[in-house]
């Protein structure tokens, strides 16, 4: 059999680094399944009836694709086979925009026992856009309500990351969570599955629990009677 030929490793890395610049001259595609958006979730430490969402997209394809959906870019920008071309000015355009922040006012929305809190886009900056909400009273719970992207495509995904580094995945499956703030027992809301599955093996553990006990001193009287019986029978030596 021939031999397999072997390149020299200079030919390898040059291929190699070729190849990267030729996909970075590519027109991104924007599509839900790269890095996710996130959101930070943060108390006020002076104001407690206010928390801040500070909302990050996963890259500048979304703000360029959100910024055609809300006709602040032309459609051209985006291409018919998915690739966008993103301009540096792109996030310029939508952070001056009351279109977008009344986006995203709609898709984040913060509410404290029924009651909606009312949103202030803040300043755009490396860290993404902060939306401060202000509620009715001090805050201990707030239901959150994440939907950042999901008109644009269903399959998009936000992380969000709240106090002590308590972590939820927006989507499909759940939109709305609540999240603990401030001095406040977890909601039953919060919880519910939790608690549901906590219930039932609280329930099995009542009803077996007796049946378990019974059984195993029922074994133990078995094994302390056979003993007995092998030591009447056993002959002496």
């Amino acid at each position: 059999m021939p031999a397999t030929a072997r390149w020299p490793r200079r030919v390898v890395i040059s291929a190699a680094f070729t190849l990267t610049l030729l996909a970075l001259a590519v027109p991104a595609d924007a599509h839900p399944y790269g890095y996710p958006q996130t959101v930070t979730v943060a108390a006020d430490a002076a104001r407690p009836d206010v928390v801040h969402l500070t909302w990050k997209p996963g890259g500048v394809d979304e703000l360029t694709v959100l910024g055609v959906h809300l006709g602040l870019l032309p459609q051209d920008r985006v291409l018919l086979d998915g690739a966008v071309d993103t301009r540096d000015t792109d996030a310029t355009i939508l952070a001056s925009s009351p279109l977008f922040a009344n986006y995203l006012l709609k898709q984040m929305t913060v509410s404290s026992d029924g009651h909606v809190c009312a949103g202030a886009v803040g300043k755009a900056s490396d860290s993404g856009v902060d939306v401060n909400y202000t509620c009715p009273g001090p805050l201990g719970v707030a239901r959150i309500e994440i939907r950042m992207l999901s008109d644009l495509d269903p399959a998009y995904r936000t992380v969000a990351t709240g106090p002590k580094g308590k972590r939820q995945v927006y989507g499909t499956d759940e939109y709305s969570h609540d999240w603990l703030l401030g001095d406040a027992p977890p909601p039953a809301a919060a919880t519910g599955r939790t608690g549901h599955a906590q219930s039932t093996t609280r329930r099995l553990v009542m009803s077996v629990g007796p049946l378990l006990l019974l059984g195993a001193v029922g074994s133990l009287l078995r094994r302390q009677v056979r003993r007995r019986r092998i030591t009447r029978v056993r002959p002496s030596s």
